[in-house]
């Protein structure tokens, strides 16, 4: 008679669990190979990132970029592709993006700009951008003799919304009639500015206004004090602009202390 070896119900279900726990672990068998779940988490964790939800369709849609990664990536080791110089350098410029890219990650989740840091450059930024603000107009020429002819002519009753769009030779204000809309006065080039704060409302240049771009007709039409957004409206902007001043610091701080020969 053959004797019959009985596994003890404990025993086998713990068999069982184990078999599950570790089948759970990886995503699929692929030519007897085993491919990890983790391979899908991090794909999804790149789609998160990007600001696209991971649905359970989306999911889906990664589960086959794995497995087809992995039956394509198998193809190539079979054919000894990996071996290449070619090959072995671009996966070497691979592993360093991905190492430097983590690099920077880590320095920043390290080193946040703290709140203090944040409001000391919106002050710094709301003290350079405060005060007055103009509404101006202006008539770019090349020339100073036509810059004074079209002075004259405005004196004469000449519209100067007309003779900008004919005559002006900057593109971004001419075809508007010479409008340059609300901008606080260090916005332009110092000579500009400098002629430009001795206006009052109303007033035009009475003689043209010499700068690197050639001669202004410069009138304001109207002055304000500045209408500067809240701390908590720029708050974001100034964070991803600090945080990058950071970053940059800390990357040239690296490449002044290595030593290259």
């Amino acid at each position: 008679m053959k004797k019959h070896f009985l596994v003890a119900p404990a025993i086998a279900a713990l068999l069982a669990f184990g078999a599950q726990g570790a089948f759970a672990q990886n995503l699929a068998i692929v030519n007897g190979k085993a491919v990890p779940k983790s391979r899908l988490d991090s794909l999804a964790l790149q789609v998160a990132k990007s600001g696209r939800p991971v649905t359970p369709d989306m999911e889906g849609q990664l589960r086959e970029e794995v497995i087809a990664r992995e039956v394509f990536m198998q193809e190539a080791e079979k054919l000894g592709l990996a071996s290449s110089d070619d090959v072995k350098v671009q996966m070497e410029l691979a592993r360093q993006t991905i190492l430097i890219r983590e690099l920077f990650s880590d320095y920043q989740k390290k080193n946040p700009v703290s709140e203090a840091e944040l409001k000391a450059e919106y002050d710094k930024f709301a003290a350079e951008n405060g005060g007055k603000e103009y509404k101006a107009r202006h008539i770019l020429v090349e020339k100073e003799t036509e810059a004074k002819e079209i002075i004259a002519s405005l004196k004469k009753g000449g519209k100067f919304d007309d003779i900008a769009k004919k005559k002006s030779k900057d593109p971004g204000s001419g075809a508007k009639g010479g409008d340059l809309d609300w901008a606080n006065p260090s916005s332009y080039v110092p000579e500009f500015t400098e002629a430009l704060v001795k206006l009052n409302k109303g007033q035009t240049t009475d003689t043209p206004v010499k700068s690197q771009f050639g001669y202004h007709i410069i009138r304001v039409d109207d002055i304000r004090t500045a209408q500067l957004p809240s701390f908590e409206e720029v708050k974001p902007q100034i964070a991803q602009q600090m945080q990058q001043q950071k970053l940059a610091a800390f990357q040239d701080g690296l490449r002044k202390k290595a030593k290259v020969e």
